[in-house]
């Protein structure tokens, strides 16, 4: 029977520190730091052969992070068993207190041996590159965010307030903008302000527009518009949703879902007193985002109201796909209000608790699981 020695690499942009770890020692050995490239890691895994046999088979990972799944790639072409660990999920070995890059590399290597890990789903090439599109879609949006900041407080620091209304961005609002007069400099500052306002504006529209193309595709269409079915998701929530999960059979169950998400509250319970806190927030930061956003559309309306909207992305879908997102619609709006009218729970509080559920009743659409 070959043996398996489990390669664990902490890697960095410009160092990777690799160490071994096999059940026959059972103790992490010949620890070694080389210059962040792939072939380097090939090499060490040749020498390793020398010290534990021809036969021995190589099985290797790092945390997710800064280098994607490009060294991943890089080394599944060269027929090396690689795996990306997810971070919050992994077991800590080290129990010291100091943390060093080999005591990392360490760590990831039993995580490996004992299978005390989450794996991150590496997408194929295509649904990666179309999650990479939207995050940068999402990157322009922060800056547009930022940009209204930094307009409205310049404004007001010159002692300009504006008296139309009680919502900006209006089109009332954006003519009272361009027509304050200032003197000199700032009357130049506040233009230069503005047309980067109107550079981003129309920039993210266009990249809207690119995303709408891409979800109207042959691969992504059905899915997507079966998730545009629930109220507050559109093509940006449920297109994001399907290129980085990839394949939702892969959760057992739909809080299993959820708990990825990190949408699940923490707890530290023991014998019969239970303490439950606020959520992990571990796994996928920006889909979870995503999902507290569309959970904000059901914090109003009346319960069982469909908007004109809704109904125009609920054209064309199967009356089964329909009356399950109906009745998830109906529920998680009537539960907003009655927690929050009823009980008094906290509006954030209720919010993340509807998106939770409604991650679940995406689940269940994903999979076909909608009887």
């Amino acid at each position: 029977m070959n043996s398996i020695v489990y390669v664990g690499m902490d890697v960095h942009k410009e160092s990777y520190t690799l160490c071994c770890y096999c059940y026959d020692t059972d103790r992490v050995e010949y620890k070694q730091t080389i210059p962040s490239d792939y072939k380097l890691i090939l090499k060490y895994m040749e020498s390793m052969r020398k010290v534990y046999g021809e036969d021995v088979t190589f099985v290797c990972g790092y945390e997710a992070g800064c280098l994607g799944y490009s060294l991943y790639h890089q080394l599944r072409e060269h027929g090396v068993d690689c795996k990306i660990l997810a971070p919050t999920t992994m077991a800590i070995t080290n129990t010291s207190h100091v943390k060093t890059d080999k005591r990392d590399a360490a760590n990831i290597a039993r995580c490996l041996a004992f299978h005390t890990y989450s794996g991150v789903y590496v997408p194929d090439d295509e649904d990666n590159s179309v999650k990479e599109y939207i995050r940068m879609r999402d990157d322009q949006k922060l800056m547009l965010k930022k940009i209204k900041q930094q307009i409205l407080a310049f404004v007001l620091r010159q002692g300009k307030k504006f008296e139309g209304g009680k919502t900006y961005w209006t089109i009332v609002h954006m003519k009272w903008l361009k027509s304050i007069e200032l003197k000199g400099l700032d009357k130049e500052t506040l233009s230069e302000y503005l047309v980067t306002y109107e550079y981003l504006t129309e920039k993210i529209e266009r990249l809207d527009n690119r995303i709408e193309e891409l979800a109207s595709g042959e691969r992504y269409k059905e899915k997507v518009k079966n998730m545009g079915c629930f109220l507050g998701v559109k093509t940006h929530t449920a297109l994001s949703m399907v290129v980085e999960i990839g394949d939702f059979n892969r959760f057992e169950k739909a809080p299993k879902f959820s708990s990825f998400l990190g949408l699940v509250p923490s707890e530290d319970s023991s014998g019969d007193k239970v303490n439950r806190f606020s959520i992990t927030k571990a796994g996928n930061s920006h889909l979870r985002r995503l999902m507290v956003e569309a959970a904000q559309s059901y914090t109003r309306g009346n319960i069982g109201h469909k908007s004109i909207a809704l109904k125009q992305r609920q054209q064309g879908c199967s009356p089964e796909v329909i009356a399950y997102a109906d009745k998830a619609n109906e529920r998680l709006r009537r539960r907003f209000y009655k927690m929050t009218l009823n009980k008094g729970v906290n509006r954030n509080k209720a919010t993340t608790a509807i998106a939770r559920e409604l991650a679940c009743f995406m689940w269940g659409m994903a999979t076909g699981k909608i009887g």
